[in-house]
């Protein structure tokens, strides 16, 4: 299986105490397993239903899958949730950067029109759901990055993961606390600044996701399938955390010049990156 797609991840882990019974007991029993399946098999269920005949927008049922991972000796689970999460990457189809012509023929317009109206009546029935998972194709959202700090950056070198051909990783974990409290500290610098703009607006939508989880959870941030497309001395130099917090006090101490140059140094960079994706 390649490893595909070129996409970036934040994710919540709440702890097993979040979940009412009975999921609170499939996931301690599906933790047990010898084996938990890793993103790159998620990714791979998906492609399965995109080249089936005809095309699957969205899985005809809920993924019983999750990442699991141990905070302080609490189990935590982040549920894939790829049915809805399909549905929901329906709505993103303008943002997709893709002719028209190539949609219609990996998705075609039917099938499109059946997903939503499944989505639509299954929304009807389950108005508070939300997924535990964001992705982000070709780049990483600059407001997610305001939920993490250098010093929680994770970065490994090829070989140093697990098997001897490992891909480099990098990635960020914080506790849902800090996380909750930067991304408020953030939104009211930014909306002291600029309170129209689009990055108050990101923040805010980020913020109210938040919210909807257990104040234990942990919150990561992947940087996922976009390590295949960054060079490797690139991805180790990468520290976009530190540069969105060195912003964010440029604006917060009133120098609205360093925080725009700052601002534009970043977006410029995660752009060469999304172009990427029309090289052939």
């Amino acid at each position: 299986m390649p490893n595909v797609p070129y996409a970036a991840y934040l994710r919540v882990y709440e702890p097993l105490a979040a979940f009412p019974e009975p999921e609170r007991s499939h996931w301690a029993a599906y933790a047990q397993r010898d084996r938990l399946p890793t993103a790159q098999d998620e990714i791979g269920h998906a492609l399965a239903g995109l080249v089936a005949t005809p095309p699957r927008a969205a899985p005809a049922r809920e993924s019983g899958d999750a990442f699991v991972t141990t905070v302080d000796g609490v189990l935590c689970v982040c549920p894939w949730r790829t049915r809805l999460r399909s549905w929901q990457a329906l709505g993103d189809v303008g943002d997709w950067l893709m002719p028209q012509p190539v949609l219609d023929a990996a998705l075609p317009p039917g099938v499109r029109r059946r997903a939503a109206a499944d989505y639509s009546d299954w929304r009807e029935r389950n108005p508070d759901a939300r997924p535990w998972v964001r992705s982000a194709l070709w780049h990483v959202p600059v407001r997610w990055f305001t939920l993490f700090t250098d010093a929680e950056r994770i970065f490994r070198k090829s070989g140093e993961g697990p098997g001897p051909a490992a891909a480099p990783s990098l990635s960020y974990r914080t506790p849902m606390v800090e996380a909750r409290r930067r991304v408020a500290r953030g939104l009211r610098t930014v909306r002291e600044a600029m309170p129209q703009g689009p990055l108050a607006e990101a923040l805010t939508d980020v913020g109210r996701w938040l919210e909807e989880f257990h104040p234990r959870s942990l919150v990561e941030l992947d940087y996922g399938g976009l390590i295949y497309t960054i060079p490797e001395d690139q991805l180790a130099a990468d520290r976009s955390a530190a540069d969105v917090t060195e912003g964010l006090a440029a604006l917060a101490a009133g120098d609205a010049e360093r925080a725009g140059r700052l601002y534009e140094e970043l977006t410029d960079r995660w752009m060469a990156i999304r172009e990427r994706q029309f090289a052939n």
